[in-house]
């Protein structure tokens, strides 16, 4: 099965993750969010996986930009809209390989996840 690879390509942590996979010789695909939004059922399963606090970036300028009647939503659990709207809310990089999600770049994890 495929890897899929979900983020922007000037974020430190995306480009971290696609060097690792590289280095390991290891096939991906890669999703650029401003040019292809996940859908609203994406995010939706992705929250399913992780949970809304791990998938939303409060360290973004995005975060830091909202109003604040939009930030205090997403912190009372209606993050979904959010997210769907400002693909760049969601924490980078968005990992999906055989059925499981990942977000975040991790070295360790990578490597345990991948058998490297």
């Amino acid at each position: 099965m495929n890897t899929v690879i979900y983020g922007i390509p000037n974020c430190d942590s995306v480009k971290k993750a696609r060097s690792w996979f590289e280095s390991q010789d290891l096939s991906y695909t890669f999703i650029d969010f401003r040019k292809t939004a996940p859908s609203p059922l994406q995010v939706g399963n992705w929250i399913a996986a992780v949970g809304e606090k791990v998938l939303l970036n409060k360290r973004s300028t995005t975060w830091k930009n909202l109003s604040d009647d939009d930030r205090l939503k997403a912190e009372k659990g209606n993050a979904l809209a959010l997210l769907v709207a400002h693909p760049t809310l969601i924490k980078r990089p968005v990992l999906e390989h055989e059925g499981a999600t990942t977000v975040g770049f991790n070295a360790t994890d990578y490597a345990t996840k991948f058998g490297r």
